[in-house]
């Protein structure tokens, strides 16, 4: 993929327009209780301001009604603790799309929640004409929106003067890049989660690129019932056995694998307080829950891991929240960590896991986008990133 990339750019005396993405956590009286979107966002704001651009960004925040902005929309809180971050005040903007913005070089404000604006989620024309007409350049640095068509992550990208990606943007676009393209072989793919059905394309996409395809969670246990074992009350999709089968033959018939477990970790029931028994998985009984995989599958697939080029890893392998069903993610958090390969990373659950066992620093790159992130390992195009590769030529 080629894009502009803002690090390429002169920005001195020009009118930046930054799509961040701020869309943080906050509790009931509006305090912001874990900012990292907005760290991530540092360092395309501060480079355009040490450059001597005139600074405006915006972002989306929760699910406001278009045409309006209710006190649970505004963006003030995001504004103050951007400003302590900046060590620099940060105005915020409110009716600023027809208004007009007043900034200078050095500046930076935040433009109020852009999805109060009618017709930013339909990606009106419009809009984006007249956002568009605020700057001399435009910057997505949301990469958790782009795979979706919005006025500001794709409309505004077609009528800014120059469109390019961010610094957040353009490290995530280069990191899939070097996953998937043209990766160091092996090329190892993890996804785990509940079900079959919310990960098939992603599935069928990765079992025709990887050289391994380990699938974890309730994935595998549907995996397992195409294999012909027993799960017991495990969860599943048995009337996705037939998908989960093709995909192993796919595999297969490339001279890859999906290896699945050979023991298991089981309880009846799931919660903080089950009892945890280790058995082979041909000993499953009809109300064990498959919960986590075993040792000797957890050091199979840490072989698997260890001998990896490139990892793409999305979804853990057992109940990793609770601490008698974490051991197979524990030990391939830690195999990957020790890993030469290159890995990104993906998705909540595996943000959780990777911030459970504390090996963020290992991990190559981490993906700041969940549903993105997986449409773009499934293939599909991102609009966000379409609008900025039509314009890599201007």
């Amino acid at each position: 993929m080629q894009v502009k990339k803002l690090a390429d750019l002169a920005v001195s005396g020009k009118r930046v327009f930054i799509r961040a993405d701020l869309n943080v956590p906050q509790d009931e009286a509006g305090n912001i209780v874990e900012d990292t979107r907005i760290r991530a966002s540092l360092p395309s704001i501060k480079y355009c301001l040490d450059n001597g651009a005139a600074v405006m960004v915006t972002s989306h925040l929760g699910r406001p009604t278009e045409g309006e902005c209710r006190a649970e929309d505004t963006l003030a809180p995001i504004a103050v603790r951007l400003g302590e971050l900046l060590g620099k005040p940060v105005r915020l903007i409110r009716d600023w799309v027809d208004g007009g913005v007043d900034v200078k070089p050095g500046e930076v404000v935040l433009l109020e929640n852009c999805r109060c604006n009618k017709g930013e989620k339909k990606d009106s024309e419009e809009l984006a004409r007249k956002m568009a007409a605020l700057c001399d350049i435009y910057v997505n640095d949301a990469f958790g929106t782009a795979h979706r068509a919005e006025a500001t992550t794709h409309g505004i990208a077609r009528f800014a003067p120059v469109a390019c990606a961010g610094m957040l943007m353009g490290a995530e676009i280069d990191a899939l890049t070097k996953a998937t393209e043209n990766p160091a072989r092996p090329l190892v793919a993890i996804v785990g989660g509940a079900k079959v059905s919310t990960k098939l394309t992603i599935l069928k996409t990765l079992a025709e690129k990887v050289d391994q395809l380990i699938v974890g969670g309730g994935i595998a246990n549907t995996f397992l019932l195409a294999s012909g074992k027993r799960i017991g009350e495990s969860l599943a999709e048995p009337e996705l056995v037939k998908e989960a089968q093709a995909i192993m033959d796919l595999m297969k018939a490339r001279g890859a694998e999906v290896p699945l477990p050979v023991d298991v970790v089981v309880a009846d029931e799931v919660s903080a307080l089950a009892r945890a028994n280790r058995i082979p998985v041909d000993e499953v009984g009809p109300h064990d829950r498959i919960l986590d995989v075993g040792a000797k599958t957890s050091a199979k697939l840490t072989d698997i891991i260890a001998h990896a080029g490139t990892i793409v890893w999305n979804g853990p392998v057992g109940v990793f929240e609770h601490n008698q069903f974490a051991g197979g993610t524990k030990m391939m958090a830690s195999a990957i960590a020790h890993s030469e390969a290159f890995c990104i990373a993906g998705g909540g659950d595996t943000l959780a896991a990777i911030a459970k066992f504390h090996i963020a620093q290992d991990v190559g790159y981490i993906s700041t986008g969940g549903g993105a992130f997986l449409e773009f390992l499934e293939g599909k195009t991102l609009p966000a990133i379409e609008a900025l590769e039509a314009r890599f030529r201007d």
